[in-house]
């Protein structure tokens, strides 16, 4: 073999696969942490935790954008949902109404019940049962969250306002310590849901607006105060961190802004800097779900330097190992800063706690 093609094959074998020691792993700290010299989406996982701890320890404090999409709480994640919003470990949240509002549901006494993803649909149906695949809800419950959100959106100003103005009210009026919308309200965690009527709060919001059609003086969900208000936090943060997971309608709300924050307000530098993603969906498809963030990189929504990992995998497996390690790894990244973010109507001022 020539010597240039033996050199060559050097480059190529500098890192050796190493085999998981499960009898020296001490936590999902170390397991995560041994991923990261194994391989396939072990690898990518193990790559996801690095990144996270990278944006948690840079010393321009990024600010972290969580993207929520799929079926988290059915999935029995909405705890781990809640702890990532009370350590710290993200600063702003964009989600699907649906996640949201599954969270209250479970609030008002709903509950998910194991199922069977092969039972009689029809039957289901005739007993007032919903099946998320292998999991049952209550439609009685649901019918009950929906009219409870009717009924609590009374109580709110009459006025336009953003999603994240309305979900933080509703975040208030739940003394629920399990409870993703009540922890962020207690937080100070921004909570925005780009596509809010597309869920059951929608339902709930057109309940109050069949009770007050035809009067001037009624509360109306302005989603492009949404957009203004997102770009307004991208805009004065130094850096931003996006961690997806699954895709949908927060990963593209989130990716657009930095880009009217880059061209419309006069942000410098380019997109976000860190990155990762679990997802389900393969990007051949061309969907945005599935999408790698190199492809991001092309329209600019993440940096050309960013840190980035994307592992393709359930999040109802990924997601608890990762918050797990990064929970076990606590000693990393704390202390951290949080976030105050001080609103005046539209307009908003961060400063650090």
């Amino acid at each position: 073999m020539a010597k240039s093609r033996t050199a060559e094959r050097r480059r190529f074998l500098t890192k050796t696969v190493d085999p998981v020691d499960v009898e020296r792993v001490r936590g999902l700290g170390d397991l995560l942490t041994a991923f990261q010299r194994t391989s396939i989406q072990a690898r990518n996982l193990g790559r996801c935790l690095e990144v996270w701890e990278n944006a948690l320890t840079d010393r321009r404090r990024p600010t972290i954008l969580l993207g929520l999409a799929g079926p988290l709480v059915a999935a029995g994640l909405r705890k781990v949902l809640r702890d990532l919003i009370d350590w710290g470990l993200v600063d702003v949240v964009v989600s699907t109404g649906a996640v949201l509002y599954q969270d209250i549901y479970q609030t008002i006494g709903g509950r998910h019940w194991m199922g069977s993803p092969t039972a009689d649909d029809v039957r289901l149906r005739d007993l007032y049962l919903d099946r998320i695949y292998d999991t049952y809800v209550d439609e009685l419950k649901f019918e009950e969250t929906d009219r409870a959100i009717g009924a609590l959106t009374e109580r709110f100003p009459r006025r336009p306002a953003s999603s994240r103005e309305f979900l933080g009210f509703l975040g208030e009026q739940f003394d629920d310590p399990a409870s993703i919308l009540a922890t962020a309200a207690r937080r100070g965690v921004p909570v925005f849901s780009p596509a809010l009527i597309d869920s059951s709060i929608g339902i709930g919001l057109t309940l109050y607006y069949q009770a007050n059609r035809g009067r001037s003086d009624r509360f109306i969900l302005d989603a492009v105060r949404d957009n203004f208000e997102l770009v307004q936090i991208l805009a004065h943060s130094p850096r931003t961190a996006v961690i997806y997971i699954g895709g949908g309608t927060p990963k593209n709300w989130i990716n657009d802004g930095i880009v009217m924050a880059n061209y419309a307000f006069g942000r410098e530098g380019e997109g976000h800097y860190y990155a990762l993603q679990l997802t389900t969906d393969v990007p051949h498809w061309g969907g945005l779900s599935g999408s790698t963030l190199d492809e991001a990189q092309s329209w600019g929504k993440i940096s050309r330097t960013a840190t980035r990992a994307m592992a393709h995998v359930d999040a109802s497996i990924g997601l608890p190992l990762l918050a797990g390690a990064l929970y076990d790894r606590r000693r990393v990244w704390r202390p951290r800063p949080r976030l105050a973010f001080d609103w005046s109507g539209d307009q908003v001022e961060i400063r650090r706690r």
